[in-house]
Parts: C-alpha cells; sequence; structure tokens
C-alpha cells in the first residue's frame, strides 16, 4: 500500500488550487451565517441546530478540500472535545439555574432574581444562551462524527 508521501507527486482532486481559493473565500461567509443562524433563532426561523450544522459543515468543507489534518489544525481533537462538553453542559447549565432560583427547567423569567432585567429581557437572552450551547454542541459532535468515519478511527487520514 502507498503512502501520501510516496504519491507526493499525483495530484490529488483535493489539492486543485480554484477549488481551495474558492473555499478560502467561502468558509468565513458560512462561518458568518452560522452565527447569524444561531444569534437570530429565537426571532426567525433557524437556531442553535441549524446554526451548528451551517458551522460544522464549513469545517467539513475545509477537510474535504485541505485534507483532514487542515481541519484538525483549525480546531484540534482536544479544543473539540471540549466543545462537545461545553456545548451540552451550558444548555442543562441554564435550566438548573432556572429551578435553583424558583422556576421550571427553563423558565428564565426566574434569572430576574440574578439580575434584575425583567422577564422579557431574560427570555430573549436565556433563549440566546441556550441556542448558542446547542449550536457549539450540534457543530462539535458533527465534525467528530466526520472524522472519525472519515478517517477508520485512526484520524490521520481523511478521505
Amino acid at each position: 500500500m502507498r503512502t501520501l508521501q510516496q504519491d507526493a507527486h499525483i495530484r490529488m482532486p483535493w489539492q486543485d488550487i480554484i477549488l481551495q481559493t474558492s473555499v478560502r473565500v467561502l468558509i468565513p461567509f458560512i462561518q458568518l451565517f452560522g452565527l447569524y443562524v444561531i444569534v437570530h433563532g429565537h426571532y426567525s426561523p433557524g437556531g442553535g441546530f441549524q446554526g451548528g450544522v451551517i458551522l460544522g459543515s464549513a469545517i467539513i468543507l475545509m477537510a474535504l478540500v485541505f485534507g483532514l489534518r487542515a481541519s484538525m489544525h483549525y480546531i484540534s481533537e482536544n479544543a473539540n472535545k471540549t466543545l462537545s462538553i461545553l456545548g451540552p453542559f451550558v444548555f442543562c447549565f441554564i435550566g438548573a439555574l432556572c429551578i435553583v432560583f424558583g422556576g421550571g427547567f427553563l423558565d428564565y423569567g426566574a434569572l430576574n432574581k440574578i439580575i434584575p432585567l425583567g422577564w422579557n429581557e431574560w427570555r430573549s437572552f436565556g433563549i440566546f444562551l441556550v441556542e448558542l450551547g446547542v449550536g457549539i454542541g450540534v457543530m462539535s459532535i458533527m465534525l467528530r462524527i466526520y472524522r472519525v468515519l472519515s478517517s477508520g478511527g485512526t484520524m490521520d487520514r481523511g478521505l
């Protein structure tokens, strides 16, 4: 079986300069749109799940065009593990905080006892925090699934 170093003289499909340049230009806009979908998820269609999928797809696109190692340089596996824990933790922490201050799970009005902003303001801010946690969790889990499946579990080579 030949290695990538032995095949260095062969131009791989993902080493196309036009494709790489296009992806370099598109990835920041894809990520910005993903953040927009997360931030405006409680005012318009979208939210944490959809925004997380968009953010994850931007990094997967990078892995498809530049190789798995380039995407692992962008978000390392340790950082991805931390994000996959942080996302659900934010969701559960906000819900538990609501219970601690006398409300139900994700009853954001109870958070008014922390900082008196008003029920409507806490509802908006609480939903934003929950959507942010969901977006982070979905992005990192989606990226983790892609990395494991594309590398056969070794995570040293992609497709």
